[in-house]
């Protein structure tokens, strides 16, 4: 099924962006792994904490942990031909949030729930795995940066339900959910766009 093969794919990608920061904070090759698999499955884990589904899929199915240290391993391994790790991690981050924003929100509405609780189950599975990612290495998340993150999680997961609620086919719903998350993502990077601060705040230290 579509769902399985891009559920897949974010892990990869996610578990990707976790192990070039692990790189990035010169960590070793069990802490690179670590950081690499927890972003991997860190979300499906909280998805299916959300859903009732025990033990989580990410727990209990081996391709899932296979395919996070699969991909951490070779980023661990081919870091040194990355020009620019930075610009890889946020390019790998906006791939695996709009994969999981689709999936999530895929899999709540296939387990009963409303178009609302997809929405929001499917943007807390984006937005779960780099969180503890940041976490892990201590740095604040990107989801309470100014940077657009939550937004386009929760406009690839409102997608899929919108999709879902037309009719339309599933398989439908998760390229558009996919592709709207990712794009309004690199978009907003591309161009810098953000939400505002709070204004006349004191300067800075």
């Amino acid at each position: 099924m579509l769902v399985d093969v891009l559920g897949y794919l974010g892990i990869a990608v996610f578990a990707a962006s976790g192990a070039l920061i692990g790189v990035r904070k010169r960590l070793d090759l069990f802490g690179v792994c670590v950081v690499g698999i927890t972003t991997g499955i860190g979300g499906g884990i909280i998805r299916d904490i959300l859903l009732g589904i025990h033990p989580p899929t990410s727990l209990d199915q081996w391709p899932n942990l296979a395919v996070a240290f699969a991909s951490s391993l070779l980023v661990f391994i081919a870091h040194p031909v990355m020009n620019r790790v930075w610009r890889g991690v946020l390019l790998f981050d906006a791939f695996g949030m709009g994969l999981f924003a689709s999936t999530g929100a895929s899999i709540a509405l296939d387990h009963g729930g409303s178009s609302l609780s997809a929405c929001l189950i499917g943007a807390t599975t984006a937005v779960a795995g780099g969180v503890i990612r940041d976490i892990l290495v201590n740095e604040v998340p990107l989801l309470l940066r100014r940077d657009l993150y939550a937004v386009p999680a929760l406009l690839g997961s409102a997608s899929v339900a919108v999709v879902d609620g037309l009719g339309w086919s599933a398989n439908f719903g998760l390229v558009i959910g996919t592709v709207a998350a990712t794009g309004l993502r690199i978009l907003a990077l591309w161009r810098r766009w953000n939400l505002p601060i709070a204004s006349r705040l004191p300067a800075e230290d």
